[in-house]
């Protein structure tokens, strides 16, 4: 596929649509609307939807302005790392957007207005299924999902869904 330039168009990096999707989310939590973000930030309005998108074509000044903005500090980590020790300092920070709507299909159908690339924080996962647990078809929950609500119940005073 070209774009109207001839160039061949590619798709965003992973790591910069997860990076997009964590700003965005924690934008949202904050309810800082898009124009005072890049405002604060010292961006256009139009950087800020390129950053939210993950495009890398931005600046890392851009991103880390960005992050500064909202009170992100922005951490490197080796890659493969989320799989094994780092993800626990990480889940740990339950403040932060870290989990992503459409990697738990049960939260995804709880959640349908939101986007599925939204990263929600521990509590906006806790309220989602608290409020909607009627709809839980605990027999149909995957391992990861039901690994996620059991740590919500463990860690967040949730009540016990997996009954």
């Amino acid at each position: 596929m070209n774009d109207f330039l001839g160039k061949k168009a590619t798709q965003n990096p992973p790591s910069l649509l997860r990076l997009g999707g964590q700003i965005t989310a924690r934008r949202k939590v904050l309810g800082i609307r898009a124009q005072v973000c890049a405002e604060v930030a010292g961006i256009s309005r139009v950087t800020l939807h390129r950053i939210e998108k993950g495009e890398p074509s931005v600046s890392m000044g851009a991103y880390l302005q960005v992050c500064e903005a909202l009170g992100l500090h922005l951490a490197l980590m080796p890659l493969g790392s989320l799989q094994g020790e780092a993800t626990k300092d990480y889940v740990q920070n339950s403040e932060m957007p870290h989990i992503r709507i459409k990697d738990f299909p049960q939260l995804k159908a709880l959640a349908w207005q939101l986007k599925d690339d939204e990263y929600l924080t521990d509590a906006e996962a806790v309220s989602i299924y608290e409020r909607n647990k009627r709809f839980l078809d605990l027999d149909n929950l995957q391992r990861h999902e039901r690994a996620l609500i059991q740590r919500l119940v463990d860690t967040r005073g949730m009540e016990q869904l997996l009954v």
